[in-house]
């Protein structure tokens, strides 16, 4: 069964709820790896209306989304990261969706204008979707500020302090991703078994079921969808990087035939960031964030062919 945790004493209330809060979030990250958080609307936007809100993008016209496409599939846009992705005929996992960058919100600052994981991120005009941007950019910052406190929840739970995180995580590239896949009445799966490759997904269903993570003993455990609550795995970055405390779980989508999006986003550190051993654990060799991500995005089949558009850059 999967946990479900109300974080509102994350962000108020008293120390003591806190650290039971905290207790909790532990045991989960821990154990299956995976959980469900609650809590009101102010700290967790993932409501119907929102949600509704978001995706009106998969209902634009072609022309509109063309525009909005990456470069792998429309040679002629500038855009290589961030940007809409078509369906992709053959693959398991079969599914659309965009991807939009922290600069939604605000310019990132002091980019690297020759990186693709800091380019800017097309977007819709505000007269083909009046509001959209605005929905976007509220629910990216309180994604946002729902990871910081997550992973602070984590770091306490470590023994360390609340804020050895977040000097990584400062001017992040968190990635908000809206997913839509197509019904396909002749295939089971819709999302084929992976490990997220990052840090925390933060994941708002849609209301159709089928979300399933697996447990240590390998059985595959539903992941219902719960209105207003927001699914919680853990990447296998965070998992390297808490020297395997922390446990990143594989999960995959049993369609059934049936139409569904959902709204990921992923809590992501500067792409420069340094990821190095925590204190007294087994150590490794210290890498970028950027080149990790990379060599990880580029292993997905919207992605693929793209691998020398950014070499490493942790000799640069």
């Amino acid at each position: 069964m999967i946990p479900i945790i109300d974080i509102t004493p994350l962000f108020r209330g008293p120390e003591t709820d806190r650290a039971t809060c905290d207790a909790a979030i532990l045991e989960a990250a821990t154990g299956i790896g995976f959980l469900q958080i609650t809590g009101p609307a102010d700290l967790l936007p993932a409501t119907a209306e929102t949600r509704r809100d978001l995706l009106r993008l998969f209902a634009l016209p072609q022309p509109s989304l063309h525009r909005l496409t990456r470069a792998r599939f429309a040679p002629a846009n500038p855009n290589v990261y961030r940007g809409f992705f078509p369906l992709q005929e053959g693959f398991p996992t079969y599914k659309q969706g965009i991807d939009l960058g922290p600069d939604i919100v605000a310019p990132m600052q002091d980019a690297d204008s020759t990186d693709p994981l800091c380019e800017t991120t097309p977007l819709p005009l505000n007269e083909e979707l009046p509001g959209w941007r605005d929905t976007a950019a509220a629910y990216h910052r309180a994604m946002t500020a729902l990871g910081q406190r997550v992973l602070q929840s984590l770091a306490r739970g470590l023994g360390l302090d609340d804020h050895h995180f977040d000097a990584a995580f400062e001017d992040g590239i968190s990635t908000l991703r809206l997913l839509h896949y197509p019904a396909r009445p002749d295939h089971d799966i819709s999302g084929a078994p992976h490990i997220d490759s990052g840090f925390i997904t933060l994941l708002a269903q849609d209301g159709v079921p089928g979300l399933q993570a697996q447990d240590r003993s390998g059985a595959w455990v539903d992941v219902p969808p719960l209105e207003g609550a927001v699914a919680v795995n853990f990447g296998g970055l965070l998992e390297r990087w808490t020297g395997g405390r922390i446990r990143a779980t594989r999960h995959r989508v049993i369609a059934g035939g049936l139409e569904r999006c959902s709204i990921p986003f992923f809590y992501e550190p500067h792409p420069r960031a340094r990821i190095v051993p925590l204190p007294g654990d087994v150590p490794f060799e210290p890498f970028e964030y950027g080149d990790h991500l990379w060599a990880a995005t580029t292993r997905f089949v919207e992605f693929h062919g793209m691998e020398a558009l950014r070499p490493p850059r942790a000799s640069q």
